[in-house]
């Protein structure tokens, strides 16, 4: 095996949360419909909250790395849902379909062997392939701790991980 090869592995691996974290699939399970925009006095969001964020950003990422002429929201307004709560439970369910189908769209690029993925984007300032993966993967695995958290102040155990 390449170290190239190698490399996409380990990187694959983060992205679908592995190791010490949680995955994205796993902190949402059997997430009760009544909780979703459930505050918790001292924590900042909801799970509705969260679950948009991390979509819409995840969703911005994807974006810059595969058009140029991609423009990202504006920041922090455009990155965070204006409600506690999704308009319907379609909505909830809408943004984790999208979440997860982006999420393999990302690792579809990390995978793809003809990608190069130290290359800096031209329409970028130095960010490259493996940067933005290795983002994706952070930023994923810090706001999924914040639901794991939520969950827990809410009474509800995450029972598979």
């Amino acid at each position: 095996m390449s170290k190239d090869q190698a490399l996409r592995d380990q990187l694959l691996y983060f992205l679908d949360s592995g190791g010490a974290h949680i995955s994205f699939a796993s902190a949402i399970k059997d997430f009760p419909d009544d909780l979703i925009g459930q505050k918790i006095p001292k924590l900042d969001h909801t799970a509705w909250q969260l679950v948009f964020h991390l979509r819409i950003a995840q969703w911005d990422m994807l974006e810059f790395i595969r058009n140029p002429d991609h423009v990202s929201p504006d920041y922090p307004h455009g990155y965070w849902p204006e409600s506690d709560t999704p308009a319907s439970t379609q909505e909830w369910r809408d943004a984790i379909s999208k979440f997860l189908h982006e999420l393999e769209e990302i690792k579809a690029l990390v995978a793809d062997p003809g990608a190069d993925l130290f290359f800096p984007f031209p329409h970028g300032s130095g960010q490259t392939l493996l940067r933005e993966a290795l983002l994706v993967a952070d930023h994923n695995s810090y706001h999924v701790g914040q639901l794991v958290d939520l969950r827990m102040l809410l009474g509800v155990p995450i029972r598979d991980y």
